[in-house]
């Protein structure tokens, strides 16, 4: 029976699907680059910047799910998708850069890093199942060894 942390090939097929529908979305976000008069030289930079951070938030969620993709087709081993299989942090978008860009642009990018803390959060989930605690009866003994000096 699992727990409600477990991950199933249904689940990353699913997100999988959403990420790719968001990641084709940001890619033609930031493939067209809208001319406003006065700053421009400031927009272009600023959607150079959150452009980059973007994609590279969809790329780490992206591998994420491709690497537990490979471990359900039975391409990857536990071992192998623990050790390789980690979503890197995220690297959140500059106020001041938001700014600067259109409310459609902002919110695709804030729908990105809405996703990523979704992931992130499933992958904390499933990692947590693999640390090891010392049950509680271990804990009680250790209490009382340090309270009586027993070691």
């Amino acid at each position: 029976m699992g727990s409600p942390t477990d991950i199933n090939q249904a689940i990353i097929e699913t997100l999988y699907c959403e990420a790719l529908v968001l990641a084709d979305e940001v890619r033609s976000a930031f493939d067209l680059m809208p001319k406003r008069a006065g700053d421009e030289d400031f927009v272009r930079i600023a959607l150079s910047v959150e452009g980059l951070r973007t994609t590279t938030r969809m790329m780490h969620v992206l591998a994420w799910l491709l690497n537990h993709r490979a471990y359900f087709s039975g391409e990857l081993s536990e071992f192998q998708l623990r050790r390789h299989g980690l979503l890197p942090p995220d690297r959140p978008s500059d106020p001041e850069q938001l700014a600067l860009l259109e409310p459609e642009t902002c919110a695709l990018i804030a729908d990105t890093e809405a996703f990523h803390g979704r992931i992130s959060r499933l992958d904390a989930a499933w990692r947590d199942r693999f640390v090891v605690r010392p049950d509680a009866v271990h804990r009680l003994r250790e209490r009382l060894g340090r309270e009586f000096g027993g070691g």
